[in-house]
């Protein structure tokens, strides 16, 4: 039995703790929240009976003998809060993204390798039914070589969104805003199914929070790959959070995502729709995908069978770094300081 603890109470770590319930070789052992009463709430919810609850990560691993800690908090805590776990001899699995900075960055890979255990990061998507069918589709090449992409995200994230959180809307403790918080899965799709980009430019703007928040709500960028260009489109200013779009142009047809379908089309126009929506039965949103119980799963599979994970740290690194090229590309306008 893997004994896990959660640290993070909020709306993302009811997903973590509604599908680690689910798992019979999982035990979950305590929840840690600055807001306590928070933990107490989770522990009965998602736990047992001898289900601890604490107000801090610290007098959590102090009081708990745990294997696995999911890390489910403000962006700022994510390396801090994975480098205590991984120097006390215990695996990490994160939330996105895996830290705010190069630096921190640098610190997590360094302190990884050092403890010998393994950091996993929560990009459920790469599990999504049509994520995997366009990869079988660039695998095979059954379309032919890609020849240009396209990804749009258009969200809704009003100003109490940012007031009720303390820490959202600020370069300090989020890191940035409608990038590396929601569009950041949608890019990391980009990268995962079509390699690295060469060449970046970017830009971003605040346009419906001037006076609430301090980071981006908008953010395009052109990248240059091998094959040609993709173009990328993000927003959390839009009226409401509708699915996600991403579309594959080959030489001989198209893949067009939108949510969890996919429509692809050959050359002589014919086309296919596979349709991977699951019903709502879980803890989440919709327009999140439905594939964190996927992806958390597979890491603990992944442990258990002692293979590289597919959302390992290293297998993301990528994406981080074109997160952090894409923010420097635009320091000048946002006023980003050093990162």
């Amino acid at each position: 039995m893997v004994r896990v603890g959660i640290v993070g109470c909020g709306n993302i770590g009811k997903v973590h703790g509604y599908v680690l319930q689910q798992m019979q070789q999982v035990q979950i052992v305590a929840f840690a929240d600055q807001k306590v009463e928070r933990a107490f709430h989770y522990a009965k919810t998602y736990g047992t009976e001898h289900t601890g609850y604490y107000a801090s990560l610290a007098e959590m691993l102090e009081k708990e003998t745990i294997d696995v800690l999911h890390i489910c908090t403000p962006h700022d805590c994510h390396v801090p809060m994975a480098k205590e776990a991984l120097e006390g001899n215990i695996h990490v699995f994160m939330e996105k993204p895996p830290a705010i900075s190069r630096k921190e960055f640098l610190t997590l890979k360094k302190v990884k390798e050092q403890s010998g255990k393994n950091v996993g990061v929560c990009f459920q998507n790469r599990y999504n039914g049509a994520t995997e069918k366009i990869l079988e589709l660039l695998e095979s090449r059954a379309l032919g070589e890609v020849k240009g992409a396209r990804a749009f995200v258009t969200w809704n994230r009003q100003a109490g969104y940012y007031e009720e959180s303390g820490w959202r809307g600020t370069w300090k403790k989020e890191g940035g805003g409608v990038l590396i918080n929601q569009a950041i899965h949608t890019l990391d799709l980009l990268v995962y199914l079509l390699g690295k980009p060469e060449d970046i430019e970017a830009s971003m703007e605040n346009h419906h929070l001037k006076n609430v928040i301090e980071v981006e709500d908008t953010v395009e960028a052109y990248m240059t790959f091998p094959f040609g260009n993709a173009c990328f489109y993000a927003t959390n200013a839009f009226a409401e959070d509708s699915l996600v779009l991403l579309e594959i142009v080959c030489e001989n047809g198209k893949m067009r995502m939108e949510g969890n379908c996919l429509e692809v089309t050959d050359k002589d126009g014919e086309k296919k729709v596979y349709d991977f929506t699951k019903p709502q039965n879980w803890e989440g949103k919709s327009y999140w995908g439905h594939s964190h119980q996927a992806c958390i799963c597979d890491f603990y599979k992944s442990l258990a069978e002692g293979v590289v994970y597919r959302n390992s740290l290293e297998s993301v690194e990528d994406t981080f770094e074109l997160v952090m090229k894409i923010y420097e590309s635009c320091k000048d306008k946002m006023n980003l300081g050093g990162r």
